[in-house]
Order: C-alpha cells, then sequence, then structure tokens
C-alpha cells in the first residue's frame, strides 16, 4: 500500500545577531532583512520550537479498502508519526 503523507508544521527559529550600533529602526529592519535574504543569516538560525498543526494521509492503492480500514491505516500511521515526534523531542 502507498500513502503520500503531509504533515505541517510550525517552526520557530531565533538568531542572535550582531548589528551595528546607531541604526534607526528603518536601517534595523533592512540589515535584518539584507542578511535573511542573502543567506547570511541562515547558519546563524537555531531551531527552538515546532508545533505540530495537522496531518493527512491519502492511500493510493490498486484494491479499494473499506472506509474501516482506511481510518484504521490513517490511525495506525498518525500513531507512528505522533512516536516519531516524541523520538525527536518535537511533543
Amino acid at each position: 500500500m502507498k500513502v503520500i503523507v503531509t504533515v505541517v508544521d510550525k517552526i520557530t527559529s531565533e538568531a542572535h545577531l550582531n548589528i551595528p550600533d546607531g541604526l534607526d529602526e528603518s536601517a534595523i529592519k533592512q540589515h535584518i532583512t539584507d542578511l535573511y535574504n542573502s543567506g547570511e543569516m541562515l547558519i546563524d538560525l537555531n531551531l527552538c520550537q515546532v508545533e505540530f498543526e495537522s496531518l493527512s494521509a491519502q492511500i493510493i492503492s490498486e484494491h479499494s479498502f473499506t472506509i474501516r480500514n482506511s481510518q484504521f491505516a490513517i490511525s495506525h500511521l498518525m500513531s507512528k508519526v505522533r512516536d516519531l515526534y516524541i523520538d525527536c523531542g518535537f511533543l
């Protein structure tokens, strides 16, 4: 059986940056935007939080399944994904 699984997470990352003194608010925003867009800030980003938002699964099969079997398969898959999240420290 093939299953397409879509997991949606909200990931919060944090970077501690050194920026030049004396910049006004607009210049600070532009400096941070430039660092992000250039990719320079990506090496400083640390994963601080992952919030599980949703999981969906689409069963693809040559054989038809009853709704009951499909629900069991999805429930079982969701359980395995939740276990993986716990093992990785996300939940």
